[in-house]
């Protein structure tokens, strides 16, 4: 991911003016990996470095959907259809 496409995402989901860190624009951008990772691993299929990074992003992501889910129910509703997570 280049930064143009990080600050595209940023932009896409901040909450408010300044906005870098926020579970929405975090979840947002480990999505953006996980799915470049899972692209690699599609041609790649023995790339177990790279399966296990992917694994631990996915981790993190879950952590941040799990705090959001408990802190603001509405906000995570909204992240995970414009994401399109979970169906």
């Amino acid at each position: 991911m280049d930064k143009e496409q990080k600050r595209e995402i940023i932009e896409k989901f901040k909450t408010g003016d300044g906005d870098t860190g926020s579970p929405e624009v975090q979840v947002a951008i480990l999505t953006s990996r996980i799915n470049e990772l899972a692209g690699h691993l599609r041609k790649h299929k023995k790339d177990h470095s790279t399966r296990r990074g992917l694994m631990k992003l996915v981790g993190r992501r879950t952590a941040l959907l799990r705090y959001l889910n408990r802190e603001d129910t509405v906000r995570y509703g909204t992240l995970i259809s414009q994401l399109g997570l979970r169906k």
